[in-house]
């Protein structure tokens, strides 16, 4: 059974088709890169899946039971993580801190706070951090950190509910190109030894066609191509909808100088 099945999402914004009968599927271990040109719809999509939007019609399934109509609280704690284009952090709250809320919030104990948060689910977060290479910052303030390292807590807090479905939003905007790749080689490290299934957007496609085990390619609300990344590189429909940079999908090594 697929990890996540989506069927014919559409979404309209008054006479704008943002998603038109969006269809795909998700592995579990498995990275899928969504990207397309600016307008494409990818965001409309993705916050459809994660539970921001409702689509106007079609279904999103996991594990064969449909969440189309869940919240993200209710999503989150079914088993789909996610992380931002802006980071979400609380920035007056220590690193320990942050995902120890997040764990409270998976156990729904946000109502039963009486005893102070700094001492309940410590040992789960401290794991959840040397999991992302954080654990020596766990008592720093998220407001003291990086941005490269907030992405990292981060994504600790996306996995505090042993997620089966992981929703990364331009996962590494904003960050350094050595920082982006460190980012999603231990994303998809996590993916494969975890068997977490991980969706993300991202328009680096250095960071695409590096990361991703097959790529979709949204054009108008449309899925326009979807295959492996070598197959997508060499599509002609994909490199026409990227004309605004023509060496936008070469490989790093074959790209003519600026």
């Amino acid at each position: 059974m697929n990890l996540l099945t989506v069927r014919n999402l559409g979404k309209s914004f008054g006479a704008v088709v943002a998603a038109r009968d969006v269809g795909f599927t998700l592995e579990r271990g498995e990275m899928l890169a969504m990207i397309g040109p600016n307008g494409a719809g990818k965001s409309t999509v993705f916050n459809m899946i994660g539970g921001q939007l409702r689509p106007d019609r079609g279904q999103v399934l996991l594990d064969g039971q449909e969440i189309t109509s869940n919240s993200p609280q209710k999503r989150f704690r079914r088993g789909v993580g996610r992380t931002f284009q802006v980071a979400q952090t609380f920035l007056s709250m220590t690193v320990a801190e942050n995902v120890q809320m997040a764990l409270i919030s998976c156990g729904r104990e946000s109502l039963d706070l009486a005893g102070p948060v700094r001492v309940r689910h410590r040992d789960e977060a401290l794991k959840l951090l040397s999991l992302v290479g954080m654990a020596d910052a766990a008592d720093r303030p998220c407001s003291a950190l990086a941005y490269g390292d907030v992405k990292r807590v981060e994504l600790a807090i996306a996995l505090a509910c042993r997620p089966k479905l992981l929703l990364m939003d331009e996962p590494t905007a904003g960050m350094a190109p050595r920082e982006r790749s460190a980012l999603m080689d231990l994303t998809a490290s996590i993916a494969t030894s975890q068997a977490v299934g991980v969706l993300f957007t991202e328009h680096d496609m250095d960071v695409v066609f590096g990361h991703a085990d097959r790529v979709l390619v949204l054009l108008r609300g449309e899925i326009i191509a979807s295959g492996a990344p070598d197959e997508i590189r060499q599509d002609v429909r994909v490199r026409q909808a990227y004309l605004g940079d023509a060496h936008a999908l070469d490989p790093p090594q074959a790209r003519s100088p600026a």
